[in-house]
Parts: C-alpha cells; sequence; structure tokens
C-alpha cells in the first residue's frame, strides 16, 4: 500500500476499496494494480492540482464547456489528453474514475453493474448500469472532442502566426539578396 499518487497516462481506473472503517483506492495501470491510502476523489483532487488546476475548476470547466454540472467528467491533463469521469457522484464512497482512453468494452452483466474491459484486457465489475455508465463515457467523449478541436484551433492560430512572420522574413531576406546582386 502507498501513500499517495498521481493520475498519468498509464492510469487506467482508480476504484474504491472499503478496508473496515477506511476508505481508500486501487488503482489500474496499463502494467501494474496497486492501493493507495487515500480516497479515490482524493486522488483526483491531487492529480488536479499537480497538473495545475483545482479539482473545482476542471469541473467548473466541463459546466463552462458543455453544461454538465452533475457526475462531471473532467480533463485531468489537456496537454496528455488525460480525460477521467466518475461512475456515480464524486461524494458517494462507491464512486469509481475511470479513464476514457482505456475503456475498450462494456456489457451489462446485472440490473445495475456493468462489466468494464480496459485495453490490455483487465476487466472489472463497476455498480453501475449500462445506460449510466455509456452517458458518462459519451459525455466525456464530447468533452474530449470539444477540449481537441480548441487545442487544435489555438496550434493553428499559432501556426499561422508563425510561418506568416517566416513568410515576411523570408521575403525581406530574399530583397537583400536581389539588392545585393543588382547591378551598378
Amino acid at each position: 500500500m502507498i501513500d499517495d499518487y498521481k493520475v498519468n497516462r498509464m492510469t487506467m481506473a482508480i476504484l474504491p476499496q472499503i478496508e473496515g472503517t477506511k476508505l481508500f483506492s486501487t488503482v489500474f495501470e496499463a502494467e501494474q494494480e496497486f492501493t493507495v491510502k487515500k480516497k479515490p476523489i482524493h486522488l483526483i483532487e491531487g492529480s488536479c492540482a499537480y497538473f495545475g488546476s483545482s479539482y473545482e475548476g476542471r469541473k467548473d470547466g466541463t459546466r463552462e464547456l458543455m453544461g454538465v454540472t452533475h457526475k462531471s467528467p473532467i480533463v485531468i491533463d489537456p496537454t496528455s489528453s488525460i480525460y477521467f469521469f466518475p461512475t456515480t457522484s464524486p461524494t458517494r464512497p462507491q464512486c469509481a474514475w475511470l479513464s476514457h482512453a482505456y475503456v475498450l468494452e462494456y456489457k451489462q452483466t446485472g440490473y445495475d453493474d456493468t462489466q468494464v474491459t480496459f485495453i490490455g484486457g483487465k476487466t472489472v465489475i463497476i455498480p453501475i448500469s449500462l445506460t449510466s455508465f455509456e452517458n458518462q463515457l459519451f459525455r466525456t467523449a464530447q468533452l474530449r472532442t470539444i477540449m481537441s478541436s480548441r487545442i487544435e484551433k489555438e496550434q493553428h492560430k499559432m501556426n499561422m502566426m508563425l510561418f506568416s512572420k517566416e513568410s515576411e522574413i523570408h521575403k525581406i531576406y530574399k530583397q537583400i539578396i536581389r539588392e545585393l546582386h543588382k547591378p551598378d
């Protein structure tokens, strides 16, 4: 069991683990699994802070972009494309957090249970109805699309600005060369 953890590109899921009266987190990464001595929401909050924002700020961003106010998917780190969604209200102890990028397949296994298979083959059963799971998955996909579109738009603006300046410099350079080669 470890004391702390920050979500990263390898994090697939953070599931609640109740031991006696304490709530811990089971973290699934692409290559390993371990327990952390903190609640899932505390790992999410700490990871948001690690990447330069608060959890509340990330939720506010989702609300601004999509109008989602409950069970909000969040971008933990936009530069690394780390998007997570909660399976229930994050204030509930049974709330798990899943990485959108690692969900490969899912299917209903009981009335309110969904089996999730991650890239790499790891499978878990989450206490969430198939309909709710799909809603969370699709809302996270929408958030990713909006964020990616905005990031690409800004990169395009920057490229246009840089390339137009390069073009201007190239024109000046050509003019100087012409002036130097001009017959007297």
